[in-house]
């Protein structure tokens, strides 16, 4: 077995660095950004996993750039598909050899949320508050997951084996955003009441917008718009049919939206932005998009809100924003009674299904979000072209298994 371990690691002054790290074991040890009361957690109900592929991610660029207060050393990483290479000894349903799909929540299956199918915020997993993830801050220190291999707890639970090796490794593009980026932009599209013939405002155009995007065209969108400040990234969203405002030249997204539909509103609206939000004269404006969408959302409409939100924002331009207060115009929305669903995408609800969608060919996940593959040792250029805008979904390849 190997003993060897490269991760990416956050290295302050809004680097990455790729360094060894300590081999996983079943048990949580101490290390940077790991919570003092998970210290010695012994995870025997755990699997020790050979990354196949695993996603740079927009969340983990709020930290890159000092946005949290996430420590130096932190290794990253939240969206891991891998090979079992070891299991633990109260392991049942997973074995040796089993190809496998990570949600990014980290949850116990034992909890009352769990149960319901919150596992999004598992009570268990995290010291602070409810809800965990690999490589983020404040979220337990359970060690991230862009890297040669990592230590996955509760395998029974949470896991998604694939059920044939090849056919997943021929969809790996596909079936490697199952972890987060397709479930969280489904989860935004559903959460706001899409169905067949709706029409739908997607802000930003990264890859969760993209993947939000994609999702609502499957669940039967009739139109679905597309608004960013960055035009190759509106050029991504058209080339797989969707309508594009481009925000830097119009701030009024109710009258491009009444240019394309006839009238100025849409039944639903989904926040692919989050609290780094810039308006169109590129100036950071954390609440814009919320305001935004909530004008361009009829009454009775739904908004989605997978957008990251933060507590602590070290880097905000305001001490209320600081603090992750927003200037807010919830009487817009009580006014026009519209539903918000916000948090963390409980991705065990849908992974499942959107694996279907991908093996029988009815979802193109890859595509829309441009999915492009570097290796590991490339995670800091991958981070700053990432961080520059570019319409691409970065996939790191930690093997060589995806590029032979």
């Amino acid at each position: 077995m190997a003993t060897n371990n490269r991760a990416v690691a956050y290295s302050g002054n809004g680097d990455v660095v790729v360094k060894d790290i300590d081999f996983p074991e079943l048990v949580l040890r101490d290390g940077p950004g790991v919570n003092p009361a998970n210290v010695g957690r012994k995870c025997e109900h755990g699997v020790i996993l050979k990354v196949v592929s695993t996603n740079i991610c927009g969340s983990d660029q709020h930290m890159v750039r000092g946005r949290t207060t996430a420590p130096e050393g932190l290794v990253l990483g939240h969206e891991i598909t891998g090979e079992v290479i070891e299991t633990g000894r109260d392991v049942e349903f997973v074995n040796k050899g089993d190809l496998v799909s990570v949600p990014f929540n980290i949850a116990c299956g034992r909890c009352v949320n769990c149960i319901e199918g919150k596992t999004h915020i598992c009570l268990n997993v995290n010291p602070d508050r409810p809800g965990s993830a690999y490589g983020y801050v404040d979220m337990g220190g359970w060690v991230g997951g862009q890297a040669e291999y990592v230590m996955v707890p509760y395998a029974d639970f949470q896991v998604l084996k694939f059920p044939d090796k090849d056919q997943a490794m021929d969809k790996m593009l596909d079936l490697t955003m199952l972890s987060d980026i397709f479930p969280t932009g489904f989860h935004g599209v559903y959460s706001a009441g899409v169905k067949i013939g709706s029409t739908v405002y997607i802000a930003g155009a990264g890859p969760v917008g993209l993947a939000a995007a994609h999702s609502a065209q499957l669940l039967g969108a009739s139109v679905v718009i597309v608004g960013d400040l960055i035009e190759e990234r509106l050029e991504q969203a058209r080339s797989f049919g969707c309508e594009t405002i481009n925000i830097s030249k119009h701030d009024n997204i109710s009258e491009q939206i009444e240019q394309i539909l006839g009238v100025p509103e849409v039944d639903a609206a989904v926040d692919c932005v989050g609290f780094e939000a810039h308006g169109h004269s590129h100036e950071e404006a954390p609440a814009v998009v919320l305001n935004s969408i909530m004008g361009a959302t009829k009454a009775g409409g739904g908004l989605g809100i997978p957008g990251l939100y933060v507590t602590e924002d070290p880097g905000a331009s305001d001490e209320d924003a600081r603090q992750g207060a927003l200037k807010l115009n919830f009487g817009l929305g009580w006014a026009k009674a519209q539903t918000f669903v916000t948090g963390q995408t409980p991705v065990m609800q849908y992974h499942r299904g959107l694996m279907q969608s991908i093996l029988s060919g009815k979802a193109d996940i890859a595509k829309a979000v441009n999915a492009t593959v570097i290796g590991l040792e490339d995670a800091p250029k991958g981070y700053s072209e990432f961080d520059s805008g570019v319409p691409k979904k970065f996939v790191l390849d930690p093997h060589g298994l995806l590029k032979s």
